[in-house]
Parts: structure tokens; C-alpha cells; sequence
């Protein structure tokens, strides 16, 4: 493991959600309260940002090209030629005026994505959606808090998912075929006094790996929620990590601004930044939707 870089200083309110374009190798994020799409290539240093003109919290690859986006409104198609959303499942279909949160794609190329209350204080009337490749969206679970990182394990049969007021992931039997889900466990659940989980990746070894907002840190447990290690980080409020680079073994992390007080702010420089850890483990490529 190598010490946490600042990748670059980009000062997002709301930095989340990032994936890794193993094909374009570059890293997409979004920046939910600016509404920006963010792309970045280590190659180059290059760091670009489009407004889509609402709250974007998740998205995923798409085999045809572009994007599928959740959003504040519904979940939607964008891409970077017309760089308009084109809904797919808006708040009438979803019958819900909730905003999506976190969101990801299955390695049977369909889109997951969760909603939150869109207050201060979540309840815990929220849903996880599934949109399949048709375009039939289907009601996956119930009663969630406020939705975050989903995942799963690198043979497909477990899917972790995260509910983070209640501080925790929960764990399902997963069928790749149907895309069916049951048996809820809890994986993990975290201290109160150390942050809520948020987004998180799985490694080639079938490790989650989980940000913890409020919390200082990344966490890695092993299959059977087992803490494998910590790092601590440099930032109050880490969002989400990925796994990117040429050899799928650097952990990109984003963070948040958001809610820090201007005192918090200045002891934070790295705060709402992206950064990066070396690490001795690879992560999987990224699956698209194909839908």
C-alpha cells in the first residue's frame, strides 16, 4: 500500500460515484449539488466537467455509448453529443418523488440504483430499484434509509448493498440470471461513533471495500465481514472509491465539502478533492449497461 495521494484539487461540494473507464482509462464522477459529470485521464492530468442541469448521484457505462444516469428526477440515458438527459423511468413511472443516491451496474448489464429522502434526515421509506436491459424497471427493496454503495461479489452470487443512517451493509443471495435477490443478512455494521458507510468497490479477491462519511477512513472486510484493514485519510467526509489504472490496482476516493464548516474547511485543504492510494490488490472492470 502506498501513502494517499491528492490526485487532484478539484474542490467538489459533493464529489461521488466513481467508476473507471478501463476502455477510454479514465476515471468518471459526479459532483451531485453542481450537477456536474466529471471525467478525469491520470494520463494527461486532465479534469473536465458538464453540467447536466440537475442532481446527478450515480451512473453507469453504456454498451451502445454514453450514459445511464440517476438523477434527482428519474433515471436517464446522456451522453456527450446532445449532453441532454433522456428519461427513462421519471418520478411518474417510479410513482416517487424521491432523488436517486448511489447506483451501479451488474455484470449482467443491469442498472442499480437506490433513492434517499432527499432531507437532513433520511426516513426509512426509500427503494432500490432495478432497471433491466428492456427498460422494465422493477421494485428490488423497501424500507431503506437512505440508499448507497451496491456491489458484487466477483463470481455474481452476492450482492452488498448499503443502508448508511442504520450504519450498514447488508449482503444478499444474488441470481445473475434472473437478477432476482433474497436472504438480506447483515454484512456489516460500523461503530456509530465512526462515521456512516457510503459508497464502496470489490476487489479480484472479493473484499468490499467502504468510504466512511464522517469517519477518516476507507474499510476492507473480507467475505464474511471480517475487518481486513483501515486507512486512514485525509479528509472528513470520504463519498465513494473506485479501482482505476492501467493495472486496475490504484483505489481512487472522492470526498465532500459539504456540511464542513469554514473552520473544518481550512484544517481539510484535501477536503472535496480526489485522491488515490496504491494498492497491493486489483479491482474488476467496470460492467455496462446494455440496455
Amino acid at each position: 500500500m502506498s501513502e494517499v495521494e491528492q490526485v487532484m484539487e478539484v474542490k467538489n461540494l459533493a464529489g461521488e460515484g466513481p467508476i473507471w473507464n478501463h476502455d477510454e482509462k479514465a476515471l468518471y464522477l459526479v459532483d451531485v449539488p453542481n450537477h456536474n459529470i466529471c471525467r478525469y485521464y491520470p494520463a494527461n492530468n486532465r479534469y473536465e466537467t458538464f453540467d447536466i442541469g440537475l442532481p446527478v448521484s450515480a451512473m453507469g457505462f453504456r454498451a451502445s455509448g454514453g450514459l445511464i444516469i440517476a438523477t434527482r428526477d428519474g433515471l436517464a440515458f446522456w451522453d456527450f453529443y446532445s449532453r441532454t438527459p433522456d428519461f427513462v423511468a421519471d418520478h411518474a413511472i417510479l410513482k416517487t418523488n424521491a432523488p436517486f443516491n448511489d447506483g451501479a451496474v451488474d455484470r449482467q448489464g443491469r442498472f442499480w440504483a437506490g433513492t434517499w429522502g432527499g432531507g437532513e434526515h433520511s426516513e426509512p421509506n426509500n427503494k432500490l430499484y432495478r432497471l433491466d436491459t428492456d427498460g422494465l424497471i422493477h421494485i428490488m427493496e423497501k424500507g431503506i434509509t437512505i440508499s448507497n454503495g451496491i456491489g458484487w461479489s466477483p463470481d455474481s452470487k452476492t450482492m452488498y448493498y448499503t443502508d448508511s443512517p442504520p450504519h450498514v451493509i447488508y449482503a444478499y443471495d444474488f441470481d445473475p440470471i434472473t437478477g432476482n435477490i433474497e436472504n438480506r443478512r447483515i454484512f456489516v455494521t460500523t461503530p456509530e461513533n465512526e462515521g456512516e458507510p457510503d459508497g464502496l468497490a470489490i476487489d479480484s479477491e472479493g473484499f468490499v471495500w467502504s468510504a466512511r462519511w464522517d469517519g477518516w477512513k476507507i474499510s476492507r472486510f473480507d467475505p464474511n465481514g471480517k475487518l481486513e484493514r483501515e486507512i486512514q485519510l485525509p479528509v472528513q467526509r470520504p463519498t465513494s472509491c473506485a479501482f482505476g489504472g492501467r493495472e486496475l490496482d490504484e483505489l481512487y476516493i472522492t470526498s465532500a465539502l459539504l456540511g464542513l464548516s469554514e473552520n473544518q474547511k481550512k484544517t481539510q485543504p484535501y477536503a472535496g478533492n480526489l485522491l488515490r492510494i496504491r494498492t497491493n490488490v486489483k479491482g474488476l472492470v467496470e460492467p455496462k449497461f446494455l440496455g
